[in-house]
C-alpha cells in the first residue's frame, strides 16, 4: 500500500501527497531543478542568491516584513535551502494553518518582485553568509573537497558562488536564470501532514496557474575523471584539523547504492562503527568521524569525515585508509552487517516522524524524477543488502586512482600528507 499520491497538473507541476491524519502539524514544501550546477561561471551564486531574494517581497506582499510577519503570526517554521541540483521553500505550522502557508510558500515561489534597492541590501547578507562559512572549517572542508575533486566547473564551484561574483550579479541575470528554470515541469509541490486532498490540490492549481510553462534548460555533462590521489591543504590557525577522505562513486540511480549506504554505516555510522571504535575510542584523537555517501545525478562521492586532534592528523589519517583498506579487502561479517541494516533502518524510522522530514523524503524522490519508494520499501532494499554486495562496492570504490584528501588546519607543509596518500 503506498504511503503518498500524486498528481501531475496541465502545465506539468507535479504534486506529492503524504497524508498524515493524525498529524498535529503540515508541512508545504516547493522543490525546484536548479542550483549551482545549473549556473555558468559569470553568475555562480546566483541559484542561492536567488533563493534569498524570494523572501524580500512579492507582488501580493511586498515587503520583506510582511512575509515574515504573516508566517511567524500563524506560528509558522520556514526557510529555504539551496543545493548543487535543487533548491527548495519550505513552511510548516499546525494543521489548520495549512491554507495560509500554501498560500505564503507558493507566492514566494510564483510571485517575486526584485526590487533593486533590495537586491543591492541582500548582496550584503550573502556575503557576509559566505564570511560565516568561511570561519566554519567543519562545513568549510566540504566546499574544497568538492572543489579538489571536480575542478573549474559547476560540480566543484561553491553553491553561494564569491564575493565578487555576488556583488557584481545584476537583476536581469537573477530574471534571467529564474526564467529558464524555475518552470512548471521542474517544479514539485508537497504537502505532508493532515489535510483536505480535495481542497489543497484545487488551491494548488489556482495558486500555482501562474508559473510559466516554458522550456526548462538543462545542466551541462559533468567531466568525473581521475587517475590519480588528488590532495588540498587549506591553510588555518585553528585547534582542530578538519579532513574529508574520499573517492569518486555513482549517480543516485545507480543499485549499488543500497550497499553503499550499508557500507558508509558499517564504516562510521554510529558509536559502535569501525571508524568511531577506531578513531575516538582506541586512538582518543577525534571527537566526529562519519562516513557516508551523497550521489548527485549524475556523479556521486563515498566519503569520510573528522575533526582531528592537530598534532597526530597524520597519524589519524593513516588509521582511516587502513579502515578503507580492510573494506576493501575482506568481506564483512553477518553479525555486524545486520547490527549496520538494523540501524540504518531504525535512524530512517525515527527521522521520519515530522511532517518536513516526510515532505523531504518524498519530494527529493520525485524532483530527480525517480521511481518513489516508500520508508518500509526503502527499509526491505537495506534488508536484502548482502555481503557480497558490499564487498565488490568497496573494491570498485575504493581505489588509489579515485583517492581525494581536503584538509583545513594549521600546515603549510603539503609534504607530510602526500607521502600518507595511498590505498
Amino acid at each position: 500500500m503506498k504511503n503518498f499520491k500524486k498528481y501531475v497538473l496541465s502545465n506539468g507541476l507535479r504534486v506529492i501527497f503524504v497524508p498524515q491524519p493524525h498529524s498535529l502539524a503540515t508541512t508545504v514544501l516547493v522543490l525546484v531543478e536548479a542550483g549551482s550546477k545549473y549556473e555558468t561561471k559569470k553568475i555562480n551564486g546566483v541559484s542561492h542568491f536567488l533563493e534569498h531574494l524570494c523572501f524580500k517581497g512579492t507582488k501580493n506582499r511586498p515587503t520583506a516584513l510582511m512575509i515574515s510577519s504573516e508566517l511567524e503570526s500563524v506560528g509558522a517554521v520556514f526557510n529555504a535551502l539551496t543545493y548543487q541540483e535543487m533548491t527548495g521553500y519550505y513552511a510548516k505550522a499546525r494543521t489548520e494553518k495549512l491554507p495560509q502557508i500554501l498560500d505564503i510558500v507558493s507566492d514566494l515561489y510564483v510571485n517575486p518582485v526584485f526590487d533593486g534597492k533590495e537586491m543591492e541590501k541582500e548582496k550584503g547578507v550573502v556575503i557576509e553568509e559566505l564570511n560565516m562559512y568561511e570561519d566554519m572549517p567543519m562545513r568549510k572542508v566540504g566546499d574544497i573537497f568538492m572543489e579538489l575533486v571536480y575542478g573549474d566547473q559547476p560540480a566543484g564551484w561553491n553553491i553561494g558562488g564569491t564575493k565578487e561574483i555576488i556583488r557584481s550579479l545584476k537583476r536581469e541575470d537573477v530574471v534571467d536564470y529564474r526564467s529558464r528554470h524555475y518552470v512548471a515541469k521542474a517544479t514539485t509541490v508537497v504537502v505532508a501532514g493532515a489535510l483536505d486532498e480535495k481542497k489543497t490540490l484545487a488551491e494548488i492549481k489556482k495558486n500555482f496557474s501562474g508559473i510559466p510553462e516554458a522550456k526548462k534548460f538543462f545542466k551541462i555533462k559533468i567531466n568525473d575523471f581521475q587517475k590519480k590521489p588528488a590532495l588540498l591543504v587549506k591553510y588555518k590557525e585553528s585547534d582542530q584539523t578538519h579532513i574529508i577522505v574520499g573517492f569518486r562513486a555513482f549517480s543516485m540511480y545507480d543499485q549499488r547504492r543500497y550497499a553503499l549506504e550499508v557500507l558508509g554505516d558499517i564504516l562510521g555510522g554510529g558509536m559502535s562503527s569501525r571508524l568511531f571504535q577506531r578513531v575516538r575510542e582506541q586512538l582518543g584523537a577525534a571527537y566526529y568521524v562519519k562516513a557516508g555517501a551523497d550521489l548527485l545525478t549524475d556523479h556521486g562521492i563515498f566519503a569520510v569525515s573528522a575533526g582531528l586532534d592537530n598534532s597526530r592528523a597524520e597519524q589519524v589519517i593513516k588509521a582511516i585508509l587502513d579502515e578503507l583498506k580492510k573494506m576493501a579487502a575482506e568481506s564483512v561479517g553477518e553479525a555486524e552487517l545486520q547490527k549496520s541494516k538494523n540501524h540504518l533502518s531504525g535512524q530512517l524510522m525515527i527521522g521520519l516522524e515530522g511532517s518536513d522530514e516526510l515532505a523531504s523524503f518524498y519530494g527529493n524522490q520525485e524532483i530527480f524524477r525517480q521511481k518513489i519508494i516508500t520508508p518500509k520499501e526503502l527499509a526491505k532494499r537495506i534488508e536484502a543488502v548482502t555481503a557480497s554486495e558490499i564487498w565488490k562496492v568497496a573494491k570498485d570504490l575504493i581505489k588509489n586512482q579515485h583517492l581525494n584528501l581536503a584538509l583545513i588546519g594549521p600546515f603549510k607543509d603539503r609534504k607530510p600528507f602526500e607521502k600518507i596518500l595511498k590505498i
